[in-house]
């Protein structure tokens, strides 16, 4: 019978965190993307802006954040927030969102000076000065005569002139959700083509104080801006988020558990397992330790040897990662997807080609290449395929041929349906 008095053993907290945008308690590797970074805000003049693209659960969020107080110590301002699909509808809404965050960014630092009526025949009327709010700037944005840029640069030319007088070197925008934007030609708004042609024209005319613009997205985003307009090849520098290589991912693993101290630890063999199991990912490295991590808590509890329940895990990131966005796409585009999961280079990149191929091996009648490219397009709308810079094809969420791998399906129903 166990000690009634005996002091039960703590137990150890999961250092592991997955989440959208969720910092893990150490950055594994990014170590090129950082300093390529610094040596941007270290230069005198900004002759490019700064992309970060990658597969969902690449970490662009969490590296975004990294870079802002290497941004900071080199003496910039840092504003941003996420781009919305809502936020991105319209030249006005855009013009807004930065006016938001500018304000609240040289609000702290700014003041506004104004008169301040006193009582009495002979008073005079005092001087005041206030922080410079949103209403101060948008009535600037108002008073301009033009168009939505010729009013947003009108704005940021007031910051800017104030800005020279201090030791600052510019201000950063940093977005992040920027495969959001778009340009809507039926209904005659441009927004995406606003904050190309408002950055181009600051960085085309630069003064001590200057802008830069830093963007995240899924690899969508830089098409659309080169859709937009061909000049932004040489307006941003690319920077491509690759899932992690062993020994990086290694160190996802193990370095929260040495930083944490727990008493619990992974061997070898389960840290292997799970670099194979995330394929260097790092949300899905954060999500399986986790998932590991709270399994080996309870069984360590209750006395038992701790074990890696893997199906239980794939069932669970099945769910909560790719269920959803599975379900964007309808029942004939799921089957189209199911034909690509085949395919022996699923995971990397693939051609309409392949897939009418892959598909007249599978299917009664195959798809076309007209079919199949519509499709594609179909897809590439609902964030699950895009079309990279070679022309080719390749499935926008990490793994997600794995996944659809996993689902029942009868290859024999899809050849007598006839689709």
């Amino acid at each position: 019978m166990p000690d009634q008095n005996q002091t039960p053993k703590p137990v150890p907290s999961n250092p592991f965190r997955p989440g959208n945008g969720q910092r893990p308690l150490y950055l594994a590797g990014r170590t090129h993307e950082r300093e390529e970074f610094g040596r941007m805000v270290r230069e005198n003049t900004i002759a490019q802006n700064a992309i970060l693209t990658g597969l969902r659960g690449t970490g662009k969020t969490v590296l975004l954040e990294e870079l802002k107080p290497i941004a900071q110590a080199n003496g910039w301002l840092w504003t941003g927030n996420d781009l919305s699909e809502s936020a991105s509808l319209s030249e006005e809404r855009i013009a807004r969102r930065i006016v938001v965050d500018l304000s609240t960014l040289v609000g702290p630092i700014m003041s506004q000076r104004y008169e301040r009526n006193t009582i009495g025949f002979n008073a005079q009327p005092q001087i005041d000065q206030r922080p410079i709010q949103f209403d101060d700037l948008w009535k600037i944005y108002d008073a301009t005569a033009g168009l939505t840029d010729d009013k947003l640069k009108a704005v940021m030319i007031a910051v800017r002139a104030i800005l020279e007088k201090t030791d600052l070197k510019g201000v950063i925008f940093a977005y992040d959700e920027a495969q959001n934007l778009s340009d809507h030609a039926v209904a005659k708004e441009f927004p995406l083509s606003i904050l190309l042609d408002v950055f181009s024209y600051f960085q085309r005319n630069p003064s001590k104080c200057r802008f830069m613009l830093v963007l995240t997205g899924l690899p969508t985003l830089f098409p659309k801006l080169n859709e937009a307009r061909t000049y932004t090849e040489r307006m941003f520098h690319v920077m491509h988020l690759q899932r992690l290589d062993d020994p990086a991912a290694r160190e996802a693993i193990k370095k929260p558990i040495e930083l944490t101290k727990s008493t619990l630890t992974f061997a070898d063999n389960t840290i292997s397992k799970i670099v194979e199991m995330s394929n260097g990912y790092p949300y899905f490295i954060q999500f399986i330790c986790k998932e590991v991590f709270d399994a080996w808590i309870g069984k360590v509890t209750v006395g038992q040897a701790p074990s890696v329940p893997m199906n239980e895990i794939l069932a669970k990131l099945d769910l909560d990662f790719f269920a959803s966005r599975w379900a964007r796409a309808t029942d004939r585009q799921q089957d189209f997807m199911r034909v690509i999961a085949t395919m022996p280079n699923a995971d990397d990149e693939f051609s309409v080609q392949d897939i009418v191929q892959a598909s007249r091996s599978l299917l009664k009648r195959g798809f076309n290449p007209s079919h199949a490219t519509q499709i594609l397009q179909a897809l590439a709308e609902k964030g699950l395929i895009y079309r990279n810079r070679r022309a080719g094809y390749c499935f926008a969420v990490p793994l997600l041929s794995q996944f659809i791998n996993r689902q029942d399906w009868d290859p024999a129903a899809l050849l007598s349906s006839g689709i």
